[in-house]
């Protein structure tokens, strides 16, 4: 991702998904380095959620129950 004013690139990372539409993307300054760890749960988290329905929270990791999805669950997890 070329910021072409500065004359560098950020970091940047694209999850597609299979139909081809970009799911998540995360943009990190020029001094910090991408998380592949982190890369990896949301791309576990995106499968999770298209198999179940339900929400991947923050800190969720796999083989975790989720969250259920919806305007009225929102602040209660």
């Amino acid at each position: 991702m070329l910021n072409e004013s500065e004359g560098f690139a950020y970091r940047g990372s694209f999850i597609i998904d299979p139909e081809g539409k970009i799911s998540a993307w995360m943009t990190y300054p020029q001094p910090v380095g991408r998380n592949i760890d982190e890369l990896i749960r949301v791309i576990k988290g995106l499968q999770f959620n298209a198999s179940t329905g339900k929400g991947a929270q923050a800190g969720w990791t796999p083989g975790n129950p989720g969250i259920p999805l919806g305007w009225e669950y929102v602040g209660k997890y």
